[in-house]
């Protein structure tokens, strides 16, 4: 019987053994009295961010990081799943983590996976929705007064497109997403082209579950074009009441969905209060 430090490798043969501690010298790290895991992750996460740890490369091995740490598997293995947690590790099942270069993008895809759970009944989506309709209506305003020539045109653009795969659904929803994009570009700060990617990810879900035809297409474009209208002609609040009244249609169209699901398993549908401000999932 092989106890806890062996292991058979592929072919069935005793592997070499792996220590569970490895204390080869005095460990670097700074513990003062903190939990090994807690000592590693900042000092792990300070590498990063200085750059010692390269963006694209795979961090060292859980052996190398016992050795030259000084502490368990266990421990490594922690610290990893809590890189992992602040977006600063990429895992995948097999392979040795990547470092990752942390961003806008990697903080929201950690939140992005608590999301998920509250995207599974009506009222979660809903409150995404309206948490997203009070951010755009925001900057339909913004783009309203401060939109500059090219972001109109860019905006104009991406609306023929829109209208040109009325009928086609996967190009359809990708041309109403890149619609809604150049909303979120043009304050010209970072962070909101990031929330709306993961607004996107977020609410793909709920949306693909419409069943989509060109009529609810021509729908959905004629509130993109009355946004644009009211961006074009420097009216923030037509803007903004343009906007809104486009993302209540669309809600509509995302809640009747729950609706078919209550009447399919037999059961109520959730009683959600209505909201005047709800969101978009594209």
């Amino acid at each position: 019987m092989l106890d806890g430090r062996n292991r058979l490798n592929l072919d069935g043969q005793l592997a070499e053994a792996v220590p569970e501690e490895l204390t080869d010298g005095p460990s670097p790290l700074n513990r003062a009295g903190r939990r090994a895991s807690d000592a590693l992750l900042d000092h792990l996460a300070s590498m990063i961010l200085r750059g010692e740890l390269i963006t694209g490369n795979p961090l060292p091995s859980e052996r190398e990081l016992m050795k030259r740490y000084g502490v368990s598997r266990s421990v490594v293995r922690e610290t990893i799943i809590g890189l992992a947690g602040r977006g600063l590790l990429k895992t995948s099942p097999g392979f040795r983590p990547v470092v990752n270069k942390p961003d806008y993008d990697a903080a929201l895809d950690s939140v992005g996976r608590l999301v998920a759970h509250l995207t599974t009944d009506e009222e979660g989506v809903k409150n995404i929705f309206e948490s997203r309709v009070f951010l755009e209506a925001s900057l339909a305003r913004w783009a309203a007064l401060n939109a500059r020539k090219d972001d109109i045109r860019e905006l104009e653009e991406r609306l023929l497109r829109n209208r040109e795969a009325v009928g086609v659904r996967r190009i359809f929803e990708a041309t109403d997403v890149a619609f809604h994009d150049v909303l979120y570009t043009i304050p010209r700060n970072p962070v909101y082209p990031a929330i709306h990617r993961a607004y996107v990810d977020w609410l793909r879900k709920p949306w693909s579950s419409i069943e989509r035809t060109a009529e609810i297409d021509l729908v959905m474009y004629a509130g993109h074009e009355g946004i644009f209208k009211a961006i074009v002609d420097r009216d923030p609040d037509l803007a903004e009441e343009s906007l809104r009244r486009h993302l209540n249609t669309a809600w509509e169209f995302v809640r009747s969905t729950f609706d078919f699901q209550a009447r399919a398993g037999g059961t109520a549908r959730p009683s959600v209060s209505p909201s005047p401000e709800p969101a978009s999932g594209q």
